[in-house]
């Protein structure tokens, strides 16, 4: 192939665009609020199951003082009952010594009922806290990751406009570049991690940093100047100084 070495050597300005995108694109993807964002993210999704558990924690405990204190409202009843009947001295002696025997095991049973009511509301008590401080919690985790991702966006606002510009700029330089020249370019640049031309100074090629051979030198050097030179390392277009 050839090209006129104004435009080969315009194949630099081109990889110059490209590679500065590419170290932004880098760049954009390594930024440490990327990281942040992450962790931020899995903190919350923590904190929102801590969350979760939290209430569902409160609401059994808060059920289970409800069916204690209903257990009890029954039993209070009954002895209420069975006392007004004994006081008022209706009864046999021997109905009113199984009446009271009934008596003193509804006082026993409304005690421990009366103790299982305690230690539900306790529990109440407890898992409401616990509920509360999740929720605090849930809230500062969703606080922060919004900041984060605000700091991230405004990060990705000023790369968008860096990646403009050099869009911008490359576009001006491929529209000098001929068509068949800008394909060879291009198709190497996919090929070659990015780099698809680079420049001979010296001896070495700055696309694989080896310096050349002395037959590879003197074939550069001799090739005609609208020639498209190859380096024989790396295959790329090897852009050769006009001296």
């Amino acid at each position: 192939m050839r090209a006129d070495p104004v435009d080969q050597r315009r194949l630099l300005e081109l990889q110059v665009q490209d590679t500065a995108a590419a170290q932004l694109e880098r760049r954009v993807a390594s930024l440490p609020i990327n990281q942040r964002v992450a962790d931020l993210t899995a903190q919350l999704t923590q904190a929102n199951d801590a969350l979760v558990a939290s209430r569902t924690a409160l609401s059994d405990a808060e059920g289970a003082r409800q069916r204690a204190e209903d257990d009890v409202v029954p039993v209070r009843q009954r002895l209420q009952r069975d006392q007004e009947r004994a006081d008022q001295g209706t009864i046999d002696a021997r109905a009113l010594t199984s009446l009271l025997d009934e008596i003193d095991h509804l006082k026993v049973r409304i005690e421990n009922l009366e103790d299982l009511e305690l230690e539900a509301m306790e529990t109440v008590e407890r898992t409401a806290a616990e509920a509360e401080s999740a929720t605090a919690a849930a809230a500062a985790a969703e606080a922060e990751l919004a900041q984060a991702r605000a700091e991230r966006e405004a990060a990705l606002v000023q790369a968008r406009a860096e990646m403009a510009e050099l869009r911008s700029a490359r576009q001006a330089v491929a529209a000098l570049e001929p068509a068949d020249l800008l394909e060879l370019y291009e198709r190497l640049r996919a090929r070659y991690s990015g780099v698809g031309a680079a420049e001979l100074l010296g001896r070495r090629c700055t696309g694989c940093g080896l310096e050349a051979t002395t037959a590879d030198y003197d074939a550069y050097r001799s090739a005609a100047a609208d020639e498209v030179v190859r380096c024989a390392e790396c295959q790329r277009i090897l852009v050769r100084n006009s001296d």
